[in-house]
């Protein structure tokens, strides 16, 4: 017989479906295959409808009686608490009326969600199909958002939209074969006949002429006729309706702490400081007798720091993490079994995408986690950030924290494929540090790519609020970037665009690696030598990413209990 569940588990499950009703794309990205061959709805409609269930599922959970909950429960219950009082405060700005912009947006990720999907069987290539078929509309839903959002007043930054309509034309060809959406069909699996074959292609052939063109086609015609008109000069979130409420929340949104966009901005300064002082003491290393800005520009310009073919940068990177692989067990108590693999970032993606991503896998083994590189543009991808950068992205970065949190069965889905953004970047900034515990970064110039990468999430706390609440001009933010990292140009515009348009969530970086660096040194100071590191990375880990101030009370408990042994 079916297992009954309690009212709270129950709420989970109805909160879990109804989450993947609303954003099939989600689903997919999870491995939940009940909606891959629909896309969601994306009118305003739909969205508001959408908060208006998030606000019966919170009325649900405060009829629940929390005392009464063993302890897993009300961790459970705080955290699910904490997900929808968040979502339902966000949908209550309606970001979802900036939908596009340089750095992320509809038009990018749906052109990949052929790498998320499944193709074991037919059903599966007809799912495939019926997304294709289904985009045009999909494309026109976000048009008339994107026109309510105008009619609004939530304007575009107009330096956001730059090159937008170079990752649309990719995908509007002439020969549907030739489209990235194509690629599945140019190879099937062994079980699926000749004849079946030739439907499936020649169904893909016409929703891709008949779907996928067109839709990408009214794409660019309404942003190159409505939409970059329309845009504005201006950058800060503070332009658009409830703009300053909107930052203030989205300060918490994705620091989980209560901090004023002042706080935030000088505690980046004080980092950026206190970096700095290190960085000096790394060039002297070095032997450079000139300063630090001469110092920058030798990194963006000697060729001894780049490479000249995607190989090599991919070889290169490979190479970091398979000497990784080999330390985690020195600093890992529990590790996870699903693996990782390396991709290009997408042509028609990486010329405005940020030096790599990761993209989780699934607790089921059925895929695995991949950490994608930009090859885009060689003379920006210096060698010397290699090993900080793969060591975020993948392990003991973002790879190694998500595959764990995935395989935790015992948990509700929410926590397994949700996450509070202050806690998983800043483990994975964290992350890069672990990497001078385990013989990494013994180049000075790597060393200095270590630190260049702290400072510059220490400088989004700078510029981020300079840029949306303190009056920044983005030439300030890019000047702030250019003047404390070795990072390339490209890499700084690029970054400092997505700032702009994705308000807050550069925060998270550095107010999480802080917080995780306090609680691990508070540790070793009140546990002495009873203070183990692998013990201290599970209780970060095997609960998955909780706020920080939950994450301080289970430090603190088992600072307790082990100080009591």
């Amino acid at each position: 017989m079916p297992t009954t569940l309690s009212p709270l588990h129950q709420l989970f499950q109805d909160h879990w479906d109804a989450w993947m009703r609303f954003d099939p794309l989600t689903a997919t990205f999870v491995g939940d295959r009940r909606f891959n061959d629909r896309l969601p709805s994306a009118t305003d409609d739909t969205y508001q409808a959408w908060r208006g269930q998030l606000v019966d599922f919170r009325q649900r959970l405060q009829a629940i009686d929390r005392g009464s909950l063993p302890a897993n429960d009300q961790l459970n219950y705080d955290l699910f608490r904490h997900l929808v009082v968040n979502e339902i405060a966000e949908l209550g700005f309606n970001p979802q009326r900036l939908p596009i912009s340089r750095s992320d947006g509809f038009h990018i990720l749906f052109a990949d969600i052929f790498q998320l999907m499944p193709f074991e069987n037919r059903q599966d290539y007809e799912n495939y199909i019926a997304r294709l078929a289904a985009f045009k509309q999909y494309c026109l839903e976000n048009i008339e958002r994107m026109r309510l959002g105008l009619r609004t007043g939530y304007l575009p930054p107009r330096c956001t939209l730059m090159e937008v309509d170079q990752q649309i034309k990719p995908h509007i060809v002439s020969d549907p074969t030739e489209s990235v959406f194509y690629q599945p069909f140019k190879q099937f699996p062994g079980h699926i006949g000749e004849v079946e074959r030739k439907k499936l292609s020649e169904a893909a052939v016409k929703a891709i002429f008949g779907s996928i063109v067109p839709g990408y086609s009214e794409l660019l015609q309404f942003l190159e006729k409505e939409y970059l008109p329309a845009a504005r000069e201006s950058i800060s979130c503070f332009e658009i309706p409830g703009g300053e409420a909107f930052y203030d929340h989205r300060i918490y949104y994705y620091t989980s702490l209560h901090l004023s966009a002042r706080q935030v901005h000088q505690t980046g300064l004080d980092e950026v400081r206190r970096i700095r002082a290190e960085m000096d003491r790394v060039i002297k290393k070095t032997g450079w007798k000139g300063d630090m800005a001469g110092f920058l520009e030798f990194l963006r310009s000697d060729p001894r720091f780049y490479v000249s073919t995607t190989d090599a940068l991919l070889e290169k990177t490979a190479l970091v993490l398979k000497r990784m692989d080999g330390e985690l067990p020195h600093l890992f108590k529990t590790l996870p079994r699903m693996p990782y693999g390396i991709r290009e970032i997408p042509p028609y993606a990486a010329q405005g995408e940020t030096s790599a991503y990761y993209n989780p896998g699934l607790g089921d083994g059925t895929r695995a986690g991949m950490y994608y590189v930009n090859t885009y543009d060689l003379p920006s991808r210096p060698l010397y950030e290699i090993e900080a950068l793969s060591l975020h992205e993948a392990v003991p970065g973002h790879h190694l924290q998500l595959a764990l949190q995935a395989e935790l069965s015992d948990l509700p889905m929410f926590r397994r494929y949700s996450g509070y953004t202050s806690f998983v970047e800043g483990w994975a900034l964290y992350a890069e540090r672990l990497g001078l515990e385990v013989g990494f970064y013994t180049d000075p110039y790597s060393d200095f790519g270590r630190l260049s990468y702290e400072m510059w999430r220490a400088c989004r706390l700078v510029v981020d609020t300079g840029m949306h609440a303190l009056g920044w001009t983005r030439q300030q933010g890019i000047d702030h970037l250019a003047e404390n990292t070795s990072s390339t140009l490209l890499n700084i515009a690029n970054e400092i665009d997505r700032y702009i348009a994705w308000p807050g969530q550069a925060l998270a970086y550095k107010i999480g690696e802080l917080k995780i660096t306090e609680l691990r040194r508070r540790a070793e100071q009140k546990l002495g030598e009873k203070f183990n590191l692998r013990e201290f990375h599970d209780v970060l880990l095997l609960s998955g990413a909780v706020p920080l101030d939950l994450l301080e009370q289970m430090v603190d408990s088992w600072i307790l209990e082990c100080s009591q042994l």
